[in-house]
């Protein structure tokens, strides 16, 4: 299911884009150490129609941006078409390459700062209407180099999905949702039977990242200048995951027969998962049968936390129409749109005068924003993407692994991209 696998893994086992391929793209300006902005007078070459690129979970969401862009199309009177990705970075790197990039595309947090470097993007996001009602934490992860760059077209958190039939055949009760890391090892434990295991999470940092957050810890500081990958709050994190995977109540979702979380809870393979809001999708679909409740993830030494992962809306700087593209942008991430967007195909949006109407529609998944207040976002530093694939693959034996051993070697290979 491509949503769990766009946000980073797209969320999940989403992301494993290429971001050192992004480097060597530069927009049709060249090959420029000063990000393209709008401190001049926009690109509005009315001739010309947009191009709008896009990776999509499935038909649902090309139906819905379909849609939308028509509707901007026929009263704005500029054309614009929409083309789905079959492989979104690859195919974002090849037109940059070309100097025939796409007016506006999807574009990642891990893709962000290769493009933004070389001057391939138009930073815009000072220029929103709407600036002001992102929030903040999704502005932050569009940010580079001290300028917003691109609105955030949606977004995600992970959160705890309990089984509610198999909660209930284990004589557990709204009382023992855990709130607590002591209160989750116990109803894991519980939940741990000869069939199940009480939590399955995928084997990655975009899953066990959230173990991370709420020991209070994060791969780098809050404005990506700084790593502090082995911080005693990560090893913390990583400690207490290691510690529910020896104890046997938590597993790899490759070590029980399934692709990722949702799947290993879909099949009641496991009783809980950590997934983002992507799984009610493959929940409709493939497991309609399987009754589950959202609940924040239980607090961790310093409180709450969790991970949030997102894509913003680029704009190329070699677009001849920027200004038609700056107000497709705000017409896409408007309240109504964005209210569309979630009813026909799923995502939270962006921005925060949405929220209570998001709320009132999705009753039963509300915990997911509420994880918008204390969420971290995953690193944005050009060529960090390298720096996870390689924890990814650290993290596949974490359960013998040495938790500090991991985060050094992850310090220092983020500490070359930072200096």
């Amino acid at each position: 299911m491509q949503r769990r696998n766009s946000r980073w893994l797209i969320g999940a086992g989403l992301f494993t884009v290429g971001a050192l391929t992004l480097t060597a793209c530069g927009s049709g300006s060249g090959f420029s150490d000063n990000a393209a902005n709008t401190d001049g007078e926009l690109t509005s070459d009315s001739s010309q129609g947009l191009n709008i690129l896009i990776g999509s979970s499935g038909d649902a969401e090309t139906a819905s941006v379909n849609a939308a862009v028509a509707a901007w199309s026929k009263t704005s009177g500029t054309d614009a078409k929409v083309s789905v990705a079959s492989d979104l970075n690859q195919q974002l790197a090849q037109g940059f390459a070309a100097q025939k990039p796409a007016d506006v595309f999807y574009l990642s947090t891990d893709a962000l700062a290769g493009y933004a470097s070389n001057g391939s993007l138009l930073a815009y996001g000072n220029d929103l209407a709407n600036k002001d009602d992102f929030y903040p934490s999704l502005v932050s992860s569009f940010t580079y180099d001290g300028d917003f760059y691109c609105a955030p077209k949606d977004f995600s958190t992970l959160q705890l999905i309990i089984n509610t039939d198999l909660w209930a055949q284990a004589g557990l009760t709204d009382a023992d949702i855990p709130t607590t890391w002591d209160g989750l090892a116990t109803v894991s434990k519980t939940l741990t039977t000869g069939t199940q295991v009480g939590l399955a999470v995928g084997g990655e940092y975009a899953r066990l990242g959230a173990f991370m957050a709420e020991a209070g810890g994060s791969l780098m500081n809050a404005d990506g200048t700084e790593a502090t990958a082995n911080s005693a709050e990560n090893v913390a994190g990583l400690e207490y995951a290691q510690t529910l995977l020896n104890d046997g109540v938590m597993s790899y979702a490759s070590d029980i027969g399934a692709g990722w979380g949702g799947e290993a809870f879909g099949k009641q393979l496991s009783a809980m998962t950590i997934e983002g809001n992507w799984i009610t999708g493959a929940m409709q679909n493939d497991f309609p049968d399987v009754k589950y409740t959202v609940a924040e993830l239980p607090a961790g030494p310093e409180g709450k936390g969790t991970l949030q992962f997102t894509n913003c809306w680029g704009i190329a700087a070699d677009s001849p129409n920027q200004a038609a593209a700056l107000d497709l942008v705000e017409h896409l991430t408007s309240k109504d749109a964005q209210i569309t967007f979630s009813k026909e195909f799923g995502p939270m949006p962006s921005i925060m005068s949405a929220a209570e109407d998001w709320k009132s529609a999705n009753p039963t998944l509300v915990p997911f924003l509420n994880g918008a207040d204390y969420a971290k976002g995953v690193p944005n530093v050009q060529g960090s993407a390298d720096v996870v694939s390689d924890l990814n693959a650290q993290l596949e034996s974490l359960k013998t692994g040495d938790p500090q051993a991991i985060l050094d070697s992850v310090q220092k290979n983020l500490e070359a991209l930072v200096k």
